[in-house]
């Protein structure tokens, strides 16, 4: 993880963009701010961040459609998205997270508590895996150095953390893998977001990478148990 990473905060409270600028920025963070949704998706597509502090409710364009255009598009899909909500909003967080986001901070919060998030997304995104090997299971190959999945020679868009899933599945062929266990394995010690969490996850990667997401031939649920990643179909 870098300490000059740079951050984009898009939310439309000044009071919330300072507190959040301070705090980052005496950790060695370039923070850059937008006050409206529309300006904000411009900024990104225009240089795009190393991680995005998003608000959910904004003027112009919502944070949650914000979340849908950078994971349709290929170029930003792997962007981390770090959600600003308030404790009314559970419904829309869920929504955010099955909408891309990676991680939310629930308003008000502790300025200590979200740079301990920021740094553990950033870390979680620059992983290393430069020592593993593409998989190739069917006409699915994974590739954990260039972190891109393709099916049938297709690329799949999938958000870094997706991936990260995905490929850890991948990896460890016919096992079952309880929510608890993916969640220590791919988000680690430093995680904020819950068992239930993997479910919108595997949900997500059931869209994008199965043919017919309610009949998977890959990533399938045992019930009661968790989540399996099966060669079968190859």
């Amino acid at each position: 993880m870098n300490p000059q990473s740079r951050i984009l905060i898009i939310e439309d409270d000044k009071d919330i963009v300072e507190l959040v600028r301070y705090n980052l920025e005496k950790d060695t963070f370039q923070v850059m701010a937008c006050g409206d949704g529309v300006s904000g998706l411009a900024q990104i597509r225009k240089s795009p961040p190393d991680l995005l502090i998003l608000d959910l409710m904004l003027p112009k364009l919502s944070g949650l459609e914000i979340c849908k255009e950078i994971r349709r598009d290929e170029k930003l899909n792997r962007l981390p998205i770090l959600m600003l909500t308030a404790r009314g909003e559970e419904a829309d967080r869920v929504v955010g997270l099955e909408l891309g986001a990676d991680d939310y901070v629930t308003k008000p919060f502790s300025p200590r508590e979200l740079v301990a998030r920021v740094k553990a997304l950033l870390r979680r995104v620059h992983t290393s895996g430069e020592e593993a090997k593409p998989l190739e299971v069917g006409s699915l190959r994974v590739d954990p150095v260039s972190y891109r999945a393709q099916r049938e020679g297709k690329t799949l868009p999938l958000s870094t953390l997706e991936f990260r899933l995905l490929y850890y599945l991948a990896s460890r062929p016919n096992r079952v893998f309880s929510r608890d266990q993916l969640l220590d394995a791919v988000w680690g010690d430093n995680r904020f977001v819950t068992p239930r969490s993997v479910d919108v996850y595997v949900r997500r990667l059931r869209e994008k990478m199965e043919k017919n997401p309610e009949k998977p031939e890959y990533l399938k649920t045992v019930r009661g148990a968790g989540y399996i990643f099966e060669t079968s179909a190859s």
